[in-house]
């Protein structure tokens, strides 16, 4: 005697197939659902990613101010690591704003840099959403 079965759905996000005897209408029902989930779970893993990319970006940024306010040492490895990120991915506000003293300088020109990168990331997920997802899948 064999034991029952605990786990019947053949992994998930996949679709079960239907019993025995149902029409091949139910087979291609099935298939559509799959491509569709497959479908939504692309574009929210690209959504995601397109998000952590540009947080991570924020980030830096964000980091890059808070060394500029510390007068953290310029030498130092992490300090020149996140100085040379922070002027590749500035987007050009590098010398938006120029006031005498250098730490209002960075906090608006990277802080605007940083906003501008949450804000595109933003955009661009909903827009990928609103476009791609159908229906009520388009929140979240």
């Amino acid at each position: 005697m064999n034991p029952p079965d605990l786990y019947p759905n053949p992994g998930p996000g996949l679709v079960e197939p239907p019993p025995d005897g149902r029409p091949a209408a139910f087979a291609e029902d099935r298939d559509r659902e799959q491509r569709r989930w497959d479908r939504d779970r692309t574009i929210r893993v690209a959504c995601t990613i397109i998000t952590a990319v540009c947080g991570l970006f924020a980030v830096v940024l964000v980091a890059e101010i808070i060394m500029v306010i510390g007068s953290a040492n310029p030498a130092n490895g992490v300090a020149a690591f996140v100085a040379g990120w922070s002027n590749g991915i500035s987007l050009g506000f590098d010398n938006l704003f120029t006031p005498a003293n250098a730490i209002v300088r960075v906090l608006l020109n990277d802080g605007l840099a940083a906003l501008v990168w949450l804000g595109f990331g933003t955009v661009v997920t909903t827009l990928i959403r609103r476009l791609v997802l159908p229906g009520p899948d388009r929140i979240g």
